[in-house]
């Protein structure tokens, strides 16, 4: 099975940038989107077919939101969003899909903000997030985290983690929200295969930052430990454009 998360920025604006031609070339069985900015509408089946969709839009036109798309015989038994927090529900962060042998979690965690304005929004998901999959484990079926989590984990995960120290992304409280993740039986999937630095998945568009490669990694597949064995490549797309992020993909063996 193969699995892409993207970040796509905007996708009526990706969709005007080719988007329809890598959800093809690309193959995958699994596609979760983050930050599509609008809701779900007719002009979804013409865009995704032959996959089905399933939304967890934002209540806020033209804001964050997360889509998953799925191959119609990767068969979705069961859909749930939110983490329980209303003011965050509201904003379309997360989307539960509960396929035969895993559950997978689409996620689109919050930005702190320059300014660190949304600090404590991003406290207050970090915390439910956690909880969330607390919940899940009970189901006792592997769990795959996807998506932007918006923190780069370790010095490696960035350009400048120097001047970075205090700011959005990669403070401290972000960077052991991703420590307790993986100690709740979670593994990084990319790390798996990919030890050393270099390796972004968003850029900012000012600098020319994305082709010198000043980056951060902030788009996550996140592999239930009982799965790790099943992982047999997991890597990045970074020559793939129409957003500032670029896709995440893996691929597992289920059999």
């Amino acid at each position: 099975m193969k699995i892409s998360t993207w970040n796509i920025n905007g996708l009526r604006s990706a969709v005007d940038n080719g988007f329809e031609q890598w959800l093809h070339q690309s193959s995958n069985d699994i596609v979760c989107l983050q930050e599509v900015k609008m809701q779900e509408d007719l002009l979804t089946s013409f865009w995704f077919s032959p996959y089905e969709s399933y939304w967890n839009p934002s209540a806020r036109f033209g804001y964050s939101g997360v889509t998953t798309l799925a191959k119609p015989d990767c068969k979705v038994l069961h859909v749930e969003t939110g983490i329980g927090d209303k003011e965050l529900d509201a904003e379309g962060r997360v989307l539960i899909t509960e396929f035969d042998r895993f559950i997978l979690v689409n996620t689109y965690a919050p930005h702190s903000h320059r300014e660190l304005l949304r600090v404590e929004e991003k406290r207050r998901f970090c915390t439910q997030f956690l909880i969330l999959i607390k919940k899940l484990r009970l189901r006792k079926k592997p769990l795959i985290v996807v998506g932007d989590l918006n923190v780069a984990h370790k010095e490696i995960d960035l350009t400048n983690y120097k001047t970075n120290k205090n700011n959005a992304g990669f403070l401290e409280m972000e960077r052991q929200w991703m420590t307790d993740l993986l100690n709740h039986g979670l593994c990084d999937a990319f790390r798996l295969f990919h030890e050393d630095t270099g390796h972004y998945t968003w850029w900012s568009l000012l600098h020319d930052a994305r082709n010198r490669n000043m980056g951060w990694r902030l788009d996550y597949i996140l592999v239930d430990e009982s799965l790790k064995n099943n992982v047999k490549a997991c890597y990045h797309s970074p020559d793939q454009f129409g957003s500032d992020h670029c896709p995440v993909t893996i691929e597992i063996d289920f059999v």
